[in-house]
Order: C-alpha cells, then sequence, then structure tokens
C-alpha cells in the first residue's frame, strides 16, 4: 500500500484551500493511505475532509514527539510539503520517502535542496491559491481534476458537529434561513468600520431579504471589540433585530457546520468565507489589503467587493500584481447592491 504524507501547517484557511488537491489525490490514489499533517487551530478541521485517512497535528510549544516519530516510522513513499518552512523541510528530509516535493522558491539553498527529490516551479503570484496547490499536484505527475467522473466532495460536516450547530441555533431562536456575518480576522488591517457592518445586518433584517443575522467569530481579544462595537452601533437603530452571537461560544468544527446551514454569507478575506465558497453558500466578500486575484472564492454564488473598485468584481478584472487597498474605501451601498444581485439565495431559503 502506497503511503502518501501531506503537509499543510499554515492557518485554517490554506487548508480549506488545500481541499481541492486532496481532493484530486484521492482520487488518483484511491488505495493509498494519505495521512495530513497540519499545525495548531486549523487539525480542528480535519474530520471535514473525506480524502485523508490520518491525521497529525503539530501543536505550538510543544515536544510533539508522536508527530516526530511518526514521520521517521511510517515509512512513507510520498510527501508533499505545501509550505516549505524550516520545520516542514525537515519533517520532509526525515521521511526519507522516495518522492519528496515542494515548490522550488522552497528549497532555495544547499540544506534545503537535498531534502527534496521533485520540485514544482509554479510560483503563488501567478496563479489563484487553489491552482497553486494543484501544481504541486502536476509537479509529480498527479491526473488532472478534470479527468475524474465524479469528484469528491471538498469537505463533509461530521454529523455530530451537524447536530450541536442545529441545536444550538435553536437554542437561540434562530429556527429558519439566516444571514451569517463573519466580519473578523487575524490582520487588523482587514477589518470593516463597525458602523458599516451594522448597516449591512439592518438590510438583512428588515430589507427584502428579511433574514436574521448571526454573527459568528474567535475569541481574540480585538475582535470581540470590534464586535461590540458593531452591537453598541446597533443600539442606535430602532426596530433592527439584533444579531444572535456566536462568536468565541462555538469550536472551529460547530463553526462550520453554522457557516453551511446559512442562507447567505458576508465577511472579508478570511477561512470563515473559504468555508462557506467549500459548501456553495451564496456569499458576498469584502477584499482591499488581499488581491482577489489570490484568495477570491471560486464559486457561482460568490460575489466580491473590492476596495476601489466599483461594483462588484466581473472575471476579468482579476489582476496578478495590485498595490494594497484601504478597506475604509468600500461602502455600504457597494455590499448591499452585491446582496441584492446574488444568486442561490432563494433557493437556500426554500431548502431550509
Amino acid at each position: 500500500m502506497e503511503r502518501i504524507l501531506v503537509i499543510q501547517m499554515k492557518r485554517i484557511g490554506d487548508l480549506v484551500l488545500t481541499a481541492p488537491a486532496l481532493s484530486r489525490l484521492r482520487q488518483a490514489r484511491p488505495d493509498a493511505e494519505i495521512t495530513l499533517l497540519t499545525m495548531g487551530a486549523a487539525g480542528e478541521l480535519a474530520p471535514t475532509l473525506p480524502s485523508i485517512d490520518r491525521h497529525l497535528n503539530y501543536h505550538y510549544r510543544r515536544l510533539n514527539l508522536a508527530v516526530w516519530a511518526s514521520v521517521i516510522s511510517d515509512r512513507f513513499d510520498t510527501v508533499l510539503d505545501f509550505i516549505g518552512s524550516d520545520r516542514s523541510v525537515f519533517l520532509t528530509w526525515l521521511s526519507r520517502a522516495g518522492t519528496r516535493a515542494t515548490y522550488e522558491k522552497r528549497a532555495r539553498g544547499f540544506w534545503r535542496e537535498i531534502a527534496y527529490t521533485d520540485l514544482c516551479d509554479a510560483k503563488l503570484r501567478d496563479y489563484h491559491t487553489i491552482d497553486h496547490m494543484a501544481a504541486l499536484l502536476d509537479a509529480i505527475g498527479i491526473p488532472k481534476a478534470g479527468d475524474f467522473d465524479d469528484p469528491l466532495p471538498l469537505l463533509v460536516i461530521p454529523e455530530g458537529a451537524r447536530e450541536r450547530a442545529g441545536e444550538i441555533l435553536k437554542e437561540r431562536g434562530v429556527k429558519g434561513p439566516f444571514a451569517l456575518i463573519h466580519p473578523g480576522t487575524a490582520k487588523e488591517e482587514k477589518y470593516w468600520r463597525p458602523e458599516r457592518w451594522a448597516e449591512v445586518i439592518r438590510e438583512c433584517g428588515t430589507g427584502p431579504l428579511q433574514l436574521p443575522c448571526v454573527i459568528t467569530g474567535g475569541a481574540d481579544a480585538f475582535e470581540r471589540r470590534h464586535i461590540d462595537a458593531i452591537f453598541e452601533t446597533l443600539k442606535s437603530m430602532p426596530g433592527v433585530p439584533s444579531p444572535v452571537l456566536l462568536a468565541g461560544r462555538t469550536s472551529l468544527l460547530e463553526t462550520a457546520a453554522v457557516i453551511d446551514r446559512a442562507t447567505l454569507a458576508l465577511g472579508v478575506d478570511t477561512a470563515a468565507m473559504h468555508l462557506a465558497a467549500a459548501f456553495q453558500v451564496p456569499q458576498v466578500v469584502l477584499f482591499g489589503p488581499t488581491n482577489p486575484f489570490h484568495w477570491r472564492p471560486r464559486q457561482g454564488r460568490a460575489r466580491i467587493v473590492f476596495s476601489g473598485h466599483p461594483g462588484v468584481m466581473d472575471e476579468g478584472d482579476y489582476v496578478k500584481k495590485i498595490e494594497e487597498r484601504p478597506m475604509d474605501a468600500i461602502s455600504v451601498a457597494q455590499v448591499i447592491d452585491a446582496i441584492s444581485g446574488l444568486p442561490g439565495i432563494q433557493e437556500r431559503r426554500a431548502a431550509k
């Protein structure tokens, strides 16, 4: 039996964007044992990935002896290193696999060069991130995704997490369609003004859609202050139903299950919106400091609002290189217009 180790030790969003490559790998190697190595919180998402057989999670500030021992002793035939960090280079070298692949940029330097047998010349600047991941499979001859008649699902929510999400929503009075708002992210420069989020929440709740809002997010102090500011603004808006607050109160799996249930998802460029894309949830995503060419959702029910660009972006609007733009240049009207023209909302509403 062929044994394959996939190393993706970056953030949650990067793992979600690696899911298409994992699906393609599984279909090309149906009898292989595929082990995924993640790091930190991203590992909580491993149960949603139907393409893997085993999971190893590297924890910050721990010895991680079980991970090191597994990489050394499990006799992997192939290692795909999607990140090329110092740690992943060393792990790849220790595996002694016959095929050890990463990107050329990540293998520069003598001690790095000896860790790999195969290199991919794809540069992230030229690709959407999903395609950049796929290029590493190309480098070792894995068949293209289009060669398979019935693609595997990218993510599948475990039934237990799905049930808990339903219970959480029901306990808080959300029994039907809802709009999910995920205003937070790991990078401060990607935050949109709280008062503008409040205006969008008012439109969702009292406008034509009549959708109650659920706010998701993490427990980070800055993110919580941002969400608190949204609620404080809403207090001055009479007649607007107060959103249900789940930020910091659900696990990552539960949050993913809530996203999967949403009728509409709104947020900045962050992991929650990548999850919404994987679940085909109608979504509007706000970009400014990051380039949507590399990170945008690529599903038919997504609309991208980019700082400084009028209206929503069309396929021909994306360019490989662009300067960072402030989120303040995105208006409330742009976001509301993007919502009003979004396909799939009525279908999702009818399915609830």
